[in-house]
């Protein structure tokens, strides 16, 4: 990994690069202003300074790109699965040749160190091959025979999708949601964040180069209210798949209603790890630490409630608080950094507004609970202690570098805390005891459970939360399940009886 110096200068060629050209929307194959000439400007956390001026779209321009991915959806359905294959594949080669690009863009517009986002490339990369190579069994299905009939399953895209990604590590979540309905043979227009939007620009321009159709994936900027709103109750958009929070997800169900549109869903999280006495003690600990101030704290899949187990909670908070306080906040591009600026101020303020919510509800600050430095968005690493399931700040999603800790004495009181939350994306647990762990892991109300585990993404696992944390499954085939839809096909075999009527 290179120093920040070296970051800094290959990042001013790529600042100016963009400043002149502006991030256009990409529809039918072409880079375009927003018909209205309307633009927004994107600021990096880092320093609030000026990022590029971004198309501000609207109904128009979403319609535009509608029908151009409706226009080229048949084309791309019936291209052999082998091109579709090597077109992807070709994608994943363009997103490593420019991994050090990508990864720069990514910190400067989203605040996220370099120590991840080097990796984000890789990963994106990664997302095209795994569903590149399996667009040839996309289709397949099975055989069920009856008495009279040879009855055969198999699954066909389902159209032209919407979809949407958040501003946290938008540019791997983009490549993990576009990559499938590629490999399934749907057409996409894709709307990023607002305020992440850079990656998206460069992404857009890599499957181009690879030989991408025009059409076939479509790039609109803009504001939720305008153009996400005019994406997703459009009537050529068959389906949307959406990552960002429940009011969000809410608002998008209810738009996509009136053309009955297929939804997919990645929402909130308030995600326990849930510490035993019996644990590995250190393990546990570095596992509560990373999954919680990782990527800034700004991820679905943190682990921002703590329930440790009574007996070891003081020695284990106390070096939670610890490490927090010596986490190196910092500039994003310094490789050394650990936890960057959030994304924006407004973000700032809500996370710090959780600092007065803490004192205001009778939990104690350990470490943490401030602004650090006067220019851009950085906020300490903070840890609540004290802390009871019912308050406020063990109940919202946060999203920033913020754990609170939460303590239990009994197996069933860590159950009914662990799932006392609307939410139920992830949850960690930390035993040494192994009918414990499938005991309690069967009976956690979460999507995704990890025992004696951080987060570890596999591919081909299912990828989802319950209750207010989402609706479906990404990975493996369940990403397929959602961009295809099922046919069932029968083929009689003899003459099954048919009832003559009218004779």
């Amino acid at each position: 990994m290179t120093d920040l110096a070296h970051n800094l200068s290959a990042l001013r060629s790529m600042l100016e690069d963009v400043a002149q050209s502006g991030i256009l929307n990409h529809i039918d194959g072409k880079p375009v202003p927003a018909v209205s000439g309307a633009w927004f400007d994107t600021l990096s956390p880092v320093d609030d300074s000026l990022v590029a001026r971004v198309a501000r779209s609207d109904v128009a321009d979403v319609d535009l790109a509608a029908q151009a991915a409706a226009r080229a959806f048949a084309d791309w359905r019936d291209m052999p699965a082998t091109e579709r294959k090597r077109i992807l594949h070709a994608v994943a080669d363009g997103i490593e040749a420019r991994a050090e690009e990508i990864a720069l863009c990514e910190c400067w517009d989203t605040g996220q160190p370099i120590r991840y986002m080097a990796k984000a490339a890789l990963r994106g990369a990664e997302n095209f091959r795994f569903f590149a190579d399996r667009a040839g069994a996309a289709r397949d299905g099975q055989t069920l025979p009856s008495p009279s009939l040879m009855n055969i399953t198999t699954r066909v895209p389902i159209g032209p999708v919407a979809i949407i990604t958040p501003w946290n590590t938008p540019f791997m979540l983009s490549t993990w949601k576009i990559a499938p309905a590629l490999a399934a043979g749907c057409t996409v227009v894709h709307k990023p964040a607002e305020l992440s939007p850079w990656t998206a620009r460069v992404l857009i321009d890599i499957a181009e180069k690879a030989g991408v159709p025009p059409g076939v994936w479509n790039l609109i900027n803009g504001m939720g209210a305008e153009a996400g709103k005019a994406l997703t109750t459009h009537p050529d958009i068959k389906a949307i798949a959406f990552v960002g929070d429940g009011a969000t997800g809410s608002a998008i169900m209810a738009q996509g209603a009136p053309t009955l549109k297929r939804v997919h869903f990645e929402l909130g999280g308030k995600n326990p790890i849930i510490v035993f006495d019996d644990a590995d003690f250190e393990r546990a600990l570095d596992a509560a630490v990373f999954m919680i101030y990782s990527l800034n704290g700004e991820r679905c899949t943190s682990s921002s409630r703590l329930l440790i187990q009574d007996s070891i909670a003081d020695a284990f908070e106390a070096r939670v608080a610890e490490r927090a306080r010596a986490i190196r906040v910092g500039h994003p591009l310094d490789p050394a950094t650990e936890v960057g600026p959030l994304i924006h101020a407004d973000h700032r303020a809500k996370v710090m507004a959780s600092f007065d919510t803490a004192r205001a509800e009778g939990a104690t600050i350990a470490a943490g609970g401030a602004r650090v430095g006067d220019v851009g968005q950085y906020v300490a690493p903070t840890l609540f202690t004290n802390a009871r399931n019912d308050m406020t700040i063990a109940q919202d999603e946060i999203f920033g570098p913020v754990l609170t800790s939460i303590r239990f004495d009994t197996e069933d009181t860590a159950l009914r805390l662990a799932n006392d939350t609307v939410y139920g994306l992830t949850a960690f647990l930390w035993t040494s005891d192994v009918t414990r762990a499938m005991r309690f892991s069967d009976r956690l109300e979460a999507g995704m459970v990890w025992v004696n585990s951080a987060n570890v993404r596999h591919l081909p696992t299912p990828f989802g939360g319950m209750k207010a944390s989402g609706i479906g499954r990404d990975g493996g085939d369940w990403s397929f399940d959602f961009y295809m839809e099922q046919k069932h096909i029968g083929f009689a075999t003899s003459d099954p009886k048919i009832p003559r009527l009218g004779v």
